[in-house]
């Protein structure tokens, strides 16, 4: 019997916001794939409990699953599939390292084992994870996304504000592409990893009448919040997430 693929989100940084089902998932399945954008991940890697020292700084970046491991400690147990998800634009290139990525994981559920690859925030919403779905579904294996608590409803909570009301839109916007004419859509703009794109959006955004307010590292210990643009510095983590609102009158 083949086993079954999971597309796991954790949410966006707080062990605490991991769903029952999610942990359920997590514990159930023989195999835990995650991402590595480390350059010298260059293939899919299997790594069992006695190699993990090896690559300990892998584990320790991939923020999905430290936030796991906090949640669930025996993950650590078991068998890891680190597969590479670099941060590049060359469509070509992914192409070949997610068919790659999903050849791996399915060389694992042909041996009857479920793998549960994580990711933070939900598994829907700009996620590695959909890149390795579709491999699979195309290839008719069983697949199912557990959803997590997204970065941008994290966010919202923690700054203790609404993002729409009534009839009012609401815009997810990726940072790291051209954002100029979006920024000019009606109701709420989410910005989603601002953290390279920060000076500029700050530019854009400073002789605009919005109400801009920022989280990075959401949920995390090193979790810092902004409540103005001119509060907002320069440069920030790659975990940098704006709501930019229309001024009240």
């Amino acid at each position: 019997m083949k086993g079954k693929f999971y597309g796991v989100g954790v949410g966006s940084g707080d062990p605490e916001l991991l769903t029952i089902k999610a942990l359920r998932v997590m514990k159930e399945c023989e195999v835990i794939a995650i991402a590595s954008s480390k350059e010298y991940i260059e293939k899919p890697i299997i790594i069992n409990f006695d190699e993990q020292a090896e690559y300990e700084a892998a584990l320790q970046d991939c923020v999905a699953y430290q936030i796991a491991l906090e949640a669930i400690p025996e993950l650590k147990e078991k068998e890891l599939l680190l597969l590479p998800m670099p941060m590049i634009k060359d469509m070509q290139k992914l192409k070949l390292i997610h068919e790659a990525d999903a050849i791996k994981v399915i060389e694992n559920l042909k041996k009857g084992k479920s793998v549960a690859f994580i990711t933070l925030g939900d598994p829907t919403v700009y996620s590695t994870v959909l890149y390795v779905h579709k491999h699979l579904q195309d290839k008719n294996y069983e697949t199912h996304l557990i959803p997590g608590v997204p970065s941008f409803c994290s966010a919202a909570a923690r700054l203790n504000i609404g993002l729409v009301e009534n009839r009012e839109e609401l815009h997810i916007l990726p940072a790291s592409y051209e954002i100029e004419q979006e920024l000019r859509l009606p109701g709420t703009k989410i910005l989603m990893k601002t953290g390279k794109q920060l000076a500029k959006v700050k530019q854009l955004l400073k002789n605009e009448n919005y109400q801009v307010e920022m989280v990075e590292n959401c949920g995390m210990k090193n979790e810092k919040i902004y409540r103005t643009i001119d509060d907002i510095p320069e440069t920030t983590g790659y975990y940098s997430l704006m709501i930019i609102k229309e001024a009240k009158e």
